[in-house]
């Protein structure tokens, strides 16, 4: 097994990639390709073969309530698989719709309930508005900076068990639902966030933590080399200060 390949695979990009989602995967490739590593990019529709013992890293967007009508009986066919997988240990990012389905079910608009995989501790309830705006958090994984910035718009309100850890603390922002002051979540090296924008362009050290644990699942060493960040943790830094006041990083 060639250990400078790269698998990543993109569930569903024609149906869940909102707000460009679709970017997570280009900063993500073009980080590991800037440090020697060839990526190959999955693109999987629903009905498609998702080869998950081949796969380094999985990724999956956001969508409105009729995208994820779409993909959701697929999605929840493939749970077995999906959870296995995560156990095993594989790195992923769930953005928004794909973050909801992560969770045990989800209310849309018209009151309906859409089940998820129940990775997650969590279910989304149908908000009277909408969740629009800027974010900023202060992360709870090991991250430098601690700080994420991105755009959340979504009508949905997620709530955690108690135990569920979130993905961070919101300093800037409505998070998951505008009330406990937490956003996203994380099991083991899944990330589930309502930040797009897109989120990893402009958080370099959450799509290098991402790259690490890829790396480390496919060859059990994650160790990253260096890598110049300095135009995109200026812009990060840049919101940060304007979107709380106090340049917190």
């Amino acid at each position: 097994m060639d250990g400078r390949r790269l698998v990543f695979a993109h569930l569903y990009p024609g149906h869940m990639n909102l707000y460009g989602d679709r970017g997570n995967v280009l900063a993500l490739r073009r980080r590991a390709e800037w440090r020697g590593y060839d990526v190959d990019v999955l693109d999987v529709n629903p009905t498609d073969p998702l080869p998950l013992a081949s796969i380094d890293l999985l990724f999956v967007g956001g969508g409105e309530d009729r995208h994820q009508e779409l993909v959701v009986e697929d999605f929840v066919s493939r749970r077995q698989e999906l959870v296995a997988a995560f156990q095993d240990g594989l790195p992923t990012l769930a953005v928004c719709g794909a973050y909801q389905l992560l969770g045990h079910r989800y209310q849309v608009a018209d009151g309906r309930w859409l089940p998820g995989i129940a990775w997650f501790d969590l279910e989304t309830r149908s908000g009277t508005d909408r969740a629009v705006g800027n974010v900023v958090i202060e992360s709870r994984l090991d991250l430098s900076p601690k700080t994420l910035v991105g755009f959340e718009n979504h009508g949905g309100r997620t709530f955690l068990a108690p135990g569920q850890e979130p993905l961070g603390r919101v300093i800037a922002g409505h998070g998951n639902n505008g009330q406990d002051h937490m956003e996203g979540a994380v099991r083991e090296q899944v990330v589930g966030t309502y930040l797009h924008g897109s989120l990893l362009p402009k958080n370099p050290q959450l799509a290098d933590w991402l790259l690490s644990r890829a790396i480390g699942f496919k060859t059990g060493n994650g160790e990253l080399s260096p890598l110049e960040a300095e135009f995109e943790l200026r812009a990060h830094a840049a919101m940060v200060e304007r979107f709380t006041g106090g340049g917190r990083s």
